[in-house]
């Protein structure tokens, strides 16, 4: 005989917590439970933000927000209404987990360690009552004929009221979507950086540069920020952010592309500004000295010398003018062929997923089926860096409890 709960959740991830522990807190008469494939749960979360756990960020304008999201920006927009990112801190310190504001907006437990959002969503779901069933994988569910859902796993069968979805980036949940009706938007990898081999790049990793500008050539692909030099080629949020937002369309060209930086942010004539003062007012010093750009530190002033062909040893007074344009074309616009991808540590997101034209996001519910919802990343919804992906994890998991709890 299968065991009937009033709503069982595939996927014992961030979205899957959330959405279970507001459920029950709301409507405590319901029978909850999670079904997890693994042998653990909430594993994403523990190695989120380095093991710190980025738990969302500070940004309080939902319109604003939403500009954080290469896809799911103008879904989204309403459902931050209800929950937002000042909602999440709220949300966690209710529960005795403090939070953090960092430099970069981004917010961390007060702990730096994940295991105090984990400890709070395992606790929350042991006093709750709710059930978490791991090592159980789905391989199958259907709609009955009284709108409750039949759910079958390696091990056991279930039947259900309410059917929660939040299995992440599942190809396997994605085909049992598909053979329901949905389309699903095929997944690429999204949150990338770029391999890239190139002699001004060689032996420097861990330099990192401030306020930086991105491009890919012949796209209106364009991000700025920090951005870090690193044994494969280059990453950082302003790298991070043009692999968000240039998903697909770099998914398309196979990884295989041109990166122009604007290592300054400013234009050329700008920047040969700057050097022809330095010429004037720095006569006696040799060039590589130290670097006449804040941002630029002296190893890899050095490195651009090198690569433009100057004699770091050359006076100031004694640098030709042709040699001063030639530093500020390669500082202000340095082409390099980018070959392939890395995983940005081990946060791998994914774009692509439930079409979100099939999804009412006031319920964030199936529109082909009811009593069946999205929360996370099995949706076409996706961020930059940040703590954006938990975000509309939370936002996700407290639109259904609302919709289901009463």
């Amino acid at each position: 005989m299968a065991k009937h709960y009033n709503v069982i959740i595939i996927g014992g991830g961030a979205a899957g917590f959330f959405t279970a522990i507001n459920t029950k807190e709301k409507n405590e008469t319901l029978s909850v439970c999670i079904l997890e494939k693994g042998k653990e749960v909430l594993q994403k979360v523990k190695i989120s933000g380095g093991g710190r756990c980025n738990v969302t960020h500070a940004c309080f304008d939902p319109k604003e927000l939403t500009e954080f999201y290469p896809r799911g920006k103008r879904e989204l927009l309403g459902p931050f209404h209800q929950f937002m990112t000042g909602d999440t801190m709220e949300w966690f310190e209710n529960r005795g987990v403090p939070l953090k504001i960092e430099s970069d907006n981004r917010i961390f437990p007060e702990s730096n360690s994940s295991q105090s959002i984990i400890d709070c969503f395992l606790n929350a779901t042991q006093n709750l009552g709710i059930e978490v069933k791991k090592s159980e994988g789905v391989s199958s569910f259907q709609q009955l004929e009284n709108g409750s859902w039949k759910v079958i796993t390696n091990n056991n069968e279930y039947t259900c009221d309410k059917l929660v979805v939040t299995a992440g980036s599942s190809k396997p949940m994605w085909k049992l979507l598909t053979d329901l009706g949905h389309n699903v938007v095929a997944p690429v990898p999204s949150l990338f950086t770029f391999n890239i081999k190139d002699s001004l790049l060689v032996d420097l990793p861990g330099i990192a540069v401030q306020n930086v500008e991105v491009a890919i050539k012949d796209t209106k692909l364009k991000s700025t920020g920090p951005l870090l030099i690193t044994h494969w080629g280059t990453s950082g949020p302003a790298v991070l952010k043009l692999s968000a937002f240039g998903a697909i369309l770099l998914a398309d060209k196979e990884y295989q592309y041109q990166v122009i930086v604007n290592w300054l942010s400013i234009n050329r004539q700008q920047a040969l500004d700057v050097l022809f003062k330095t010429k004037k007012t720095d006569v006696k010093s040799i060039l590589e000295k130290r670097s006449p750009f804040e941002t630029i530190s002296k190893r890899l002033w050095s490195r651009f010398l090198e690569v433009c062909e100057i004699d770091g040893q050359t006076k100031w007074a004694d640098v030709s003018n042709k040699s001063l344009e030639l530093l500020a074309d390669k500082l202000t616009h340095t082409v390099f062929h980018a070959q392939g991808k890395s995983t940005f540590k081990d946060e791998f997101v994914t774009a692509g997923g439930v079409k979100l034209k099939e999804v009412n996001f006031k319920k964030f519910e199936s529109k082909l089926h009811e009593n069946l919802f999205f929360a996370g990343e099995i949706l076409n919804i996706d961020a930059v860096t940040g703590g954006f992906n938990f975000q509309n994890a939370w936002t996700g998991g407290w639109v259904i409890s609302e919709a289901i709890a009463y």
